[in-house]
């Protein structure tokens, strides 16, 4: 019962935004570079885009389609950067989460 008055698209986001950041921290710290690329890029843009988060999608976008980093330290920096957007942007919806009902 509890679900079903909990399935709110902000909860939805919420808890996508939780995931996401999981992942990000979890393959920011492993060696697999094409998985946090593809997070980076991908999940992170799909998430921004469903949430009204242009700016951050954009950023997403530009840190794999612009030009080419110097070196792994300063990919992971942007990633740092992006993963610090994402906790900004968790903020923003946990603060427009309706309160618990009843």
């Amino acid at each position: 019962m509890l679900h079903c008055n909990m399935n709110t698209p902000s909860l939805t986001l919420q808890l996508g935004l939780e995931d996401l950041l999981g992942d990000l921290r979890y393959a920011r710290r492993g060696p697999d570079m094409g998985r946090l690329a593809l997070l980076a890029y991908c999940e992170v843009r799909r998430w921004a885009r469903m949430a009204g988060e242009q700016a951050l999608a954009e950023h997403s976008s530009g840190l794999i389609t612009q030009s080419p980093h110097a070196s792994r330290e300063e990919f992971l920096a942007e990633v740092d950067v992006l993963i610090v957007e994402l906790e900004q942007a968790r903020a923003r919806v946990v603060g427009s989460a309706p309160g618990p009902q009843g």
